[in-house]
């Protein structure tokens, strides 16, 4: 990557500033040789996003001599495209709403919000480079793995190769994830459009942003750009916002974003995109049965993803694949017993904590005749709204569906004292239990700092810890945390029946008589 110009440089890479440089270097270094491969790997691994970065670099330190093929970047999605820039986002939207929601507080800030974009960005391109050293080749490299980059595709069940260098594994790992896909939107062909690997290459604040899916995604950016001063129109064509959660839930979160300034056209129908005048992006969509119309500067498409297979000639080796991925089975074996996979490109959990998980199951199952599921784990997840909304387990729903019987806790944010004094009791804690325990089922929590929050109930469902035991955890008042062990008092609470306590007066009507006589 030695002479750059803007033509020839990847867009998650520009501005080619001395950020994006830095961040070249660790993840696709210019000057990077490919090593001369040793004669047999115990694993192959193609994709070095989450999974494959996880699955090598734990396969190495347990002494298996591993290749690792990347064609584009280390690091995938989650460092480049994904988690930490858009996280680096969301951090400055929610100081710029702090800022702007200060009066509340009784401080004043006399000249209001001023959002330079071109810092934002910058911050965010110098902080992604500061933590791109722990996914550098050079990294993987001193732990003993041979990074080659290139273009790897199956030649027989024992053997890829990479642009002419031949690899021959024991096993092999496909980590090679999932990207944003162009969804079937009358028009689309027809307009400029972002996508999440385009997104974080702006260097000004659009004046007007469109975005079609109110999903994760589409929901941070809509608030964070909304915050930073720019008008959004969020396209959906379900009711409301993020439709795959509990619909009180996703509530709490619209009625946030609303007062921030997203205008959300959902219930879409009959979407179409045309060049608009300027340069602008014409959107065209019926929502509640009113047509309606509106041109922005930008827009962004954050609906439809598919997986990474173009090339890799999974046909040679019998590995079957579908429109969303490579078929793994519980232990995420692919059609091939020698062939694994990990990671977005066979998993309906596109999480970065879910591919890492999946990674150690790969190395157990593949390299020491494990035999660990994939269907055993217990996966969170948060979409990073303000507030946030995080999920473990079964919604509702789903325990229908499944025939499960459950009893439902909730508890308002209002109720938790830390909260009410920080001005954030928009929100709540519902967990759901089977009816006739109090073991739990699914949780969903809406807070501030709702991931931080989910941890311990994933840790609760995953050893069997009820809300009794969460009840019976001592937890520092006050904290926004308190709610989980409030939501166990609930359950405390739903044991003392009518009768049980009119069998309690009794009791202590019998003892005060005792004491009298």
């Amino acid at each position: 990557m030695g002479n750059h110009n803007s033509e020839d440089t990847p867009a998650v890479l520009q501005p080619w500033d001395e950020a994006n440089r830095e961040l070249a270097s660790l993840v696709r270094p210019a000057d990077w040789k490919n090593p001369e491969p040793a004669s047999h790997y115990n694993l192959v691994v193609i994709g070095a996003g989450t999974a494959g970065l996880v699955t090598a670099a734990g396969a190495a330190g347990l002494g298996a001599r591993v290749a690792l093929v990347e064609r584009h970047m280390l690091g995938g999605d989650c460092l480049n495209v994904g988690c930490v820039p858009s996280k680096a986002l969301l951090a400055a939207s929610r100081a710029a709403a702090a800022v702007r929601d200060a009066d509340r507080f009784g401080v004043l800030v006399p000249e209001g919000v001023r959002v330079d974009f071109p810092r934002v960005m910058e911050r965010m391109r110098r902080l992604r480079a500061s933590i791109a050293p722990n996914d550098s080749a050079q990294r993987l490299a001193d732990l003993g793995v041979d990074v080659f980059f290139g273009n790897a595709r199956f030649v027989d069940s024992q053997t890829v190769d990479v642009d002419g260098t031949r690899l021959r594994f024991q096993k092999a790992v496909i980590a090679t994830g999932a990207r944003a896909a162009a969804p079937p939107i009358a028009g689309l062909e027809t307009v400029p459009y972002l996508t999440n690997e385009s997104l974080f290459s702006l260097t000004e604040l659009p004046q007007r942003l469109g975005i079609i899916g109110a999903g994760p995604i589409g929901c941070e950016m809509a608030q964070a750009f909304a915050r930073f001063g720019s008008r959004v129109f969020l396209v959906e064509a379900l009711h409301g916002i993020l439709p795959r959660e509990d619909p009180d839930a996703s509530q709490i979160v619209w009625r946030v974003m609303e007062r921030d300034g997203v205008e959300l056209l959902c219930c879409g129908r009959d979407l179409a995109l045309s060049p608009g005048p300027d340069g602008a992006v014409r959107i065209r969509v019926h929502t509640h049965g009113r047509a309606r119309q509106e041109d922005v500067d930008h827009l962004l498409v954050a609906v439809g993803r598919a997986p990474n297979l173009e090339g890799l000639d999974l046909d040679r080796v019998g590995v079957a694949a579908t429109p969303k991925g490579v078929v793994v089975d519980e232990r995420l074996r692919t059609t091939h017993p020698k062939i694994y996979a990990a990671g977005d490109v066979c998993s309906p959990y596109q999480f970065t904590h879910a591919a890492d998980f999946m990674a150690r199951i790969v190395i157990q199952n593949a390299l020491f005749w494990g035999r660990a599921k994939a269907s055993a784990l217990t996966i969170p997840w948060c979409t990073y709204t303000d507030p946030e909304i995080a999920h473990v387990g079964l919604y509702e729903k789903e325990a229908r569906k499944q025939g499960v019987e459950i009893r439902t806790f909730d508890l308002p944010l209002s109720q938790v004292d830390r909260a009410v004094l920080e001005g954030r009791s928009e929100g709540m804690v519902r967990v759901h239990t089977r009816k006739e325990s109090d073991r739990i089922v699914g949780a969903t929590v809406v807070a501030p700092n709702a991931g931080d929050m989910i941890g311990e109930l994933s840790l609760a469902i995953t050893h069997q810890i009820g809300l009794k035991g969460l009840a019976a955890a001592i937890h520092p008042y006050p904290t926004v945390g308190e709610g989980l062990r409030k939501a166990g008092d609930l359950y405390n609470r739903s044991r003392l029946t009518p009768r049980t306590k009119k069998m309690l007066a009794k009791l202590m009507a019998w003892r005060l008589r005792l004491f009298n006589t």
